[in-house]
């Protein structure tokens, strides 16, 4: 599935942040680029060691977040990820995402855009999950351009 990466930019209201919660809860793993990676580790898990600081949701979300039991990299410059569930791929996109979706469990979930485009367009997407966020981010490649 493809699920929209949460940042601590503040939401609208908490029902965006109990779903998003959800969404993490019901997945047994993460499916991430390089860059998407880097933007949800350490960040999570850190807050989820040193929880003092930060709002109850956030709390909520990294405990969510260090509980999926499996995050895949697909990246061929990340030397080493953290984590014992943590684990890079180099080969075949398709080929390790139907190895992961014939295993038992619940959802896989991804985000970003280089990796959730190039699983649209192999067709391996079984649902979409949008959230619309009003939140203008910069430059860059958009999810569904040119597909």
């Amino acid at each position: 599935m493809v699920a929209a990466t949460i940042h601590k930019w503040g939401f609208p209201h908490d029902e965006l942040y109990d779903y998003s919660i959800r969404l993490v809860q019901d997945a047994d793993a993460f499916v991430y680029g390089r860059k998407t990676y880097q933007l949800m580790v350490p960040y999570w898990p850190d807050i989820a060691k040193n929880p003092s600081s930060e709002t109850k949701t956030d709390i909520e979300f990294a405990q969510a977040f260090i509980s999926v039991k499996k995050i895949i990299v697909f990246s061929k410059t990340l030397d080493k990820a953290e984590g014992k569930n943590t684990e890079i791929v180099r080969s075949n996109l398709k080929d390790e995402i139907l190895k992961l979706k014939q295993e038992q469990g619940k959802s896989i979930l991804t985000g970003g855009v280089d990796i959730p485009s190039q699983l649209i367009q192999l067709g391996l997407v079984d649902e979409y999950r949008f959230v619309i966020f009003p939140v203008f981010g910069g430059k860059g490649r958009r999810l569904l351009e040119g597909i």
